[in-house]
């Protein structure tokens, strides 16, 4: 564990963990976990439980943390999709995000809490307008439950 100062010359991203969580056996009648934003950037819109990414925190700590404190979700197995990092994707800064995969048998109830006015279960074929770059992050997460 670090305990200094950091000081550098040059500004660096920062970094979150987000989770894309899914439910169901087949993909006819498969949900998506989804957060509506309680602020800003993109406050009000639909998007994948997560959040920054704490000092001297494992990056899957923080992936179940965020789930959790936003949805009430906690212990489910999670697996990585990668890391996602274009500039630009978060108007406040340059902002890398490792998503997560959990893959659920039935949605389980949720509640919004924390940055999340609500949290609610989509079918995958039906979402709404997203935030951030999270349409491609579930198209990746998509593909990965497809191949398991």
């Amino acid at each position: 564990m670090t305990t200094g100062k950091f000081c550098y010359e040059y500004p660096r991203p920062a970094v979150t963990a987000d989770v894309v969580v899914l439910a169901g056996a087949r993909r006819e009648n498969l949900k998506i976990l989804l957060i509506k934003r309680r602020y800003p950037p993109f406050k009000d819109m639909w998007a994948l439980p997560g959040g920054f990414v704490d000092k001297d925190e494992d990056l899957e700590v923080a992936a179940h943390r965020e789930l959790e404190e936003e949805t009430g979700l906690k212990g489910v197995n999670l697996r990585q999709i990668g890391a996602f990092g274009k500039p630009f994707r978060d108007p406040r800064h340059h902002t890398i995000t490792v998503a997560y995969l959990a893959s659920l048998e039935h949605p389980a109830a949720v509640q919004g809490d924390d940055d999340a006015q609500d949290a609610s279960w989509f079918p995958i074929d039906g979402l709404p307008p997203l935030a951030f770059d999270h349409e491609t992050i579930i198209g990746d997460g998509l593909r990965m439950w497809e191949n398991q």
